[in-house]
């Protein structure tokens, strides 16, 4: 298929994901939409659970592989909605609906950018393609369980709303709970264990402390307390006190790194969530990053967390639509924006591949 076909296509498709609801764990619906899309297009295809996946036709295990990915499940749409987010109208350039940017647009080019590749012979790199799941909630079916299924992948492209920008690097995530404890007392009698205080030594330090890697591209690690309970009535001093610290992580560092120090440093009991959601980045003089520099397209560092942190290979996240419209009010993406993510995708990985 040709761009203006393949774009057609591309937005028939979105127009139905947005229709179907795919909340994180629960998107049968729209792997199913994805799995008779390529049905269509002539592509044989695999599915596990609601991760859809394929090769293309001339997949050679001898040649090294390029990991398309992104994902077909949503958030819950928030109170602030006006529109009906599963409606899936065109108001001039704009399609509207949840999941549309986040990463419906990125996902349907990709798609249309991998169906245009599918038959060609003589690649220089394989192409797979993967539609996966629980992405927004980093979920144990989505792609982390994918992955010992497919192909050994070489890299990654991961789409994610970047204003078709070069995502080079991706900050990780690390969350804490964390448990000061006290001595239950009488709010009237002098009471020196009181685990609420016993914690804010330890919440004034996480606030204050900086780790000394800066990434240039990153910038530093932060940390924020952003949860904090303690307590059951106003004249009892607590016995103990939690609370829960957001750590966003550059590539610097790995997360048990980050944990073992604040450890460390702090009194109170600490508890990791999960050390799986790390920090990913890809080299400014690998090929992919040097076809899109080439393009005209900048390089940056996102703040925000993808499934790139699942992936153990380089990646570079990079698509169609606004990362600050994800998870808004009347979610839209452009249709203009689709356009140029197929035509975008396409010719970067021309500039590597054929």
């Amino acid at each position: 298929m040709e761009y203006q076909e393949l774009y057609n296509s591309a937005i028939a498709l979105l127009r139905s994901l947005i229709q179907v609801s795919s909340f994180s764990g629960e998107e049968e619906g729209t792997a199913n939409l994805i799995s008779n899309w390529l049905k269509n297009c002539g592509v044989t295809f695999h599915r596990q659970a609601n991760n859809v996946w394929a090769t293309n036709d001339h997949f050679d295990p001898s040649k090294p592989t390029i990991l398309l990915n992104s994902h077909h499940d949503t958030v819950r749409p928030n109170k602030a909605y006006t529109n009906d987010p599963f409606q899936a109208f065109i108001d001039g350039d704009k399609l509207y609906g949840l999941g549309s940017n986040d990463a419906g647009g990125c996902l349907v080019s990709l798609l249309a950018t991998f169906v245009y590749f599918y038959r060609k012979e003589n690649l220089k790199y394989n192409l797979l393609i993967a539609a996966t799941a629980e992405e927004e909630n980093s979920g144990p079916n989505g792609i982390s369980s994918l992955l010992p299924n497919l192909p050994s992948v070489d890299f990654a492209l991961v789409g994610e709303p970047t204003e078709m920008q070069l995502a080079v690097a991706e900050k990780g995530l690390l969350v804490i709970d964390g448990y000061a404890s006290g001595k239950a007392g009488h709010a009237a009698h002098h009471n020196t264990e009181n685990a609420i205080y016993n914690a804010l030594e330890d919440i004034n330090w996480i606030r204050n402390y900086q780790f000394s890697k800066i990434s240039d591209v990153l910038g530093p690690v932060r940390m924020s307390v952003t949860q904090i309970k303690a307590g059951q009535q106003h004249n009892q001093v607590p016995a103990s006190c939690h609370f829960v610290i957001d750590v966003r992580v550059n590539e610097h560092y790995h997360n048990e790194e980050i944990y073992q120090y604040l450890n460390a440093h702090t009194h109170s009991e600490l508890k990791a969530r999960s050390f799986r959601l790390s920090s990913s980045s890809i080299p400014e003089d690998h090929p992919i990053v040097e076809a899109g520099i080439a393009m005209g397209y900048q390089t940056y560092g996102s703040p925000t967390l993808s499934d790139q942190a699942l992936l153990s290979c380089p990646s570079l996240k990079m698509g169609p639509g606004v990362s600050a419209r994800s998870h808004s009010a009347n979610e839209f993406v452009l249709l203009s924006e689709i356009e140029e993510g197929i035509k975008g995708y396409i010719e970067l990985l021309k500039k590597i591949i054929v």
